[in-house]
């Protein structure tokens, strides 16, 4: 039977192709625009540690005055309770964040100095976040307690220096100091770059740099600390910097702490440990108070807002430019069935019941859902293709993946079946013995 409807609907279409068309068109175009959104949507609120990301967690306590930190502790940790949590060693792994620009230069290049984002780090962080490598590995703990000078670089940045070759063993001079390449990552992407992510809360949905890729140079945390000194930035500061950049001794918050427990009890261990350290630390007079907060990577990111507002309201206002191509599609579905009354009375006069000129109407329907599905499709591509060329962090990121592709089928077919309940509806009420009267 179904076979049979299938046959109808084609026939169907094909007698009217101008109206046929239209309907088409008003599904591709309210597809298209749909699914681009959704898909940036999609490619940016996704976990960016899938499977890891529950045993990832942020930890934070407060060294800020009374009153300074409001809804909670500040984003990040001063320098003095982000080295007592680390020293501690209470998690499976944890990972020492601070950020800088740094001049890099390879000896005996002519290539000009650049300045580059820089990520002062402890080793745990590569294995931690599952960073890929291309050559070599992440330093050893030897050369992290010697302050060796050693760096794992970014794939772009040795196709810069080095042409793509394997750089490790070989040196390139980071501000005034000669370091050895122990490391060269694989390129690396992750959407959001999670471990940067800090103050969404108060951006207003301005959150395209979380969205920046990952820096070009990762250095030991504390010969970063030498090596590039008085070039640090901080989140935030409740009293006078001496030396700007110097940040150790300094009233700021500046360095993350990021930590990898593998059971909800060493969790809730880990949670206890921070509130004995805050009280402590209050005891002795360096905390006005002794708010902490743990949440895991994901509760991270979602207390950041990190998708910014703008892929929001696009994708919100695309719907409901769906929302008004199907209304149409609803008038021409409406508009095609009723003109064929007269067929439909010739049916139901020889037995078909409502039923089965319902389901032959929704079968038509369907095929016009799947003809426009694959216009919808084409128009997803060219409309990712148009994000690609806009000037925003996450435009490299635009593509569409094979659950994205599917799903585009199935919305452009489900949207149409939708609209056509209602023309089908009124199409199977159609009185036999009235139409036949009319021929």
């Amino acid at each position: 039977m179904f076979a049979y409807y299938l046959d109808l609907a084609l026939r169907s279409l094909k007698r009217n192709r101008t109206l046929t068309a239209l309907m088409v068109l008003a599904i591709a175009v309210g597809i298209g625009a749909s699914m681009t959104t959704l898909t940036v949507m999609h490619l940016l609120s996704g976990d960016p540690l899938p499977g890891r990301s529950a045993h990832i967690y942020y930890p934070q306590v407060d060294a800020s005055p009374a009153g300074y930190a409001k809804g909670g502790p500040l984003d990040v940790l001063d320098y003095h309770s982000a080295v007592d949590l680390w020293t501690a060693h209470r998690a499976d792994r944890q990972a020492l964040l601070a950020n800088s620009d740094v001049k890099v230069q390879a000896p005996g290049s002519t290539l000009p100095p650049l300045m580059l984002p820089m990520l002062a780090t402890t080793s745990d962080f590569f294995a931690m976040f599952d960073v890929p490598f291309q050559y070599g590995s992440a330093w050893t703990a030897e050369d992290a307690a010697s302050r060796a000078r050693v760096a794992v670089i970014s794939s772009s940045l040795n196709d810069r220096l080095f042409g793509g070759a394997n750089s490790v063993g070989k040196t390139v001079r980071l501000k005034d100091s000669d370091v050895r390449i122990v490391g060269v990552l694989q390129k690396w992407r992750p959407s959001p770059r999670f471990y940067d992510v800090r103050g969404g809360r108060f951006a207003q949905g301005q959150t395209s740099s979380f969205y920046d890729k990952p820096q070009d140079v990762f250095v030991p945390f504390f010969s970063a600390l030498e090596i590039n000194d008085g070039n640090f930035w901080q989140f935030t500061c409740w009293g006078a910097v001496s030396t700007p950049g110097h940040l150790q001794d300094a009233p700021c918050a500046w360095v993350a702490l990021w930590v990898q427990l593998d059971s909800a009890a060493k969790a809730t261990d880990y949670r206890s440990f921070m509130t004995h350290y805050a009280q402590e630390q209050k005891q002795l007079g360096r905390f006005a108070n002794t708010q902490t907060r743990m949440p895991s990577l994901m509760q991270w990111l979602d207390l950041n807002h990190v998708v910014p507002s703008d892929v929001r309201l696009q994708t919100w206002l695309a719907f409901a430019f769906l929302a008004i191509c199907l209304f149409n599609t609803v008038g021409l579905l409406l508009a095609k069935f009723l003109r064929r009354s007269n067929e439909i009375g010739v049916r139901r006069a020889l037995g078909a019941s409502r039923g089965a000129v319902f389901a032959q109407c929704l079968v038509e329907a369907g095929m016009v859902g799947l003809v426009g599905g694959i216009g919808g499709w084409l128009l997803t591509l060219l409309g990712l293709w148009l994000v690609r060329q806009q000037p925003v962090e996450y435009a490299d990121f635009a593509h569409l993946d094979l659950g994205m592709f599917g799903l585009t089928f199935v919305l452009a077919i489900a949207a149409s079946l939708l609209a056509g309940v209602l023309p089908a509806l009124r199409a199977s009420r159609v009185a036999p013995g009235l139409q036949l009267k009319t021929l």
